[in-house]
């Protein structure tokens, strides 16, 4: 391994690459390893699910991965190009990034937050589509009816909504998302990754944390499995997720089984003692 944290093979192949490739990366905090020797990548027109016990260091990844953290150790290339040689605007027209919290106290609207998502792409030739784009950002997550309405004042899963629009509206190839489907009710979640699978359809690498694991088994390309800071498995979503590794990984007993061609993730639980039924 070279000291870059990947080899010349791994380099070559990494350029051009327009989705997430990621090599070695290795993240201590406090003087404890966090993250330890991960690799993955998500092509162009993939939607990669990252999934793990609370703890098991898949946000902190998700934080290296889209340099909102410094990267450590290893190599991260976005859009074909290594992370610490992109400005934060060219980074910002290369991956939408879509946080698990959200400020509580901006002053902006709902459609003032979804704008911020063109703000990459000001005084460049795609600023002219940004009219449309907003617009249909604001339609596909269903924000129409509060648009005027102050980001603040919004519920949990109103905010992770427009969160979304606004990474929607960048445009960006590539996309990294961190639980955006923790606070939104059954409706809004299948509708996120409804609009999470148009994006990839559209041929942008899509990297997904999320702890739902049906939700990660019906709609994800690829899955990647982190326990203790390591990546137990990485691979299509069908040989990844089986109740083998799944229970290993949150040391509780798990079946996997299929409903209506998609796989379904349920905890293993013991029975019910019903009362015996009584006669008379």
């Amino acid at each position: 391994m070279s000291t870059s944290g990947i080899d010349h093979a791994a380099e070559h192949s990494a350029r051009g690459h327009d989705g997430i490739v990621a090599e070695h990366i290795w993240v201590s905090l406090g003087g404890r390893e966090v993250v330890r020797d991960v690799s993955l990548r998500v092509e162009p027109g993939q939607l990669v699910a990252l999934v793990g016990p609370n703890g098991c260091g898949k946000s902190t990844l998700l934080s290296v991965l889209s340099g909102t953290r410094k990267l450590q150790r290893g190599s991260v290339w976005i859009g074909g190009g290594p992370l610490g040689s992109i400005g934060p605007r060219e980074l910002a027209r290369r991956r939408s990034m879509v946080t698990q919290h959200n400020r509580t106290d901006t002053p902006f609207t709902v459609g003032e937050v979804v704008e911020m998502g063109r703000f990459p792409w000001l005084r460049t030739p795609q600023a002219v589509d940004s009219p449309q784009l907003i617009a249909d950002a604001i339609e596909r997550c269903d924000l129409a009816d509060i648009t005027d309405r102050p980001f603040a004042q919004l519920s949990g899963g109103q905010q992770a909504r427009v969160s979304l629009a606004r990474a929607i509206a960048q445009a960006a190839p590539v996309m990294m998302l961190d639980e955006p489907t923790a606070a939104l009710d059954l409706r809004h979640q299948e509708e996120v990754l409804d609009i999470l699978g148009d994006h990839r359809a559209s041929g942008a690498a899509v990297l997904l944390v999320v702890h739902d694991l049906s939700l990660a088994a019906a709609h994800a390309d690829a899955v990647a499995v982190m326990k203790s800071g390591e990546l137990l498995a990485f691979g299509p979503t069908r040989e990844v997720m089986t109740p083998e590794l799944l229970s290993q990984t949150y040391d509780h007993p798990v079946e996997v089984i299929e409903h209506e061609g998609r796989l379904v993730v349920l905890p293993r639980r013991s029975p019910l003692d019903r009362p015996a039924a009584t006669e008379g």
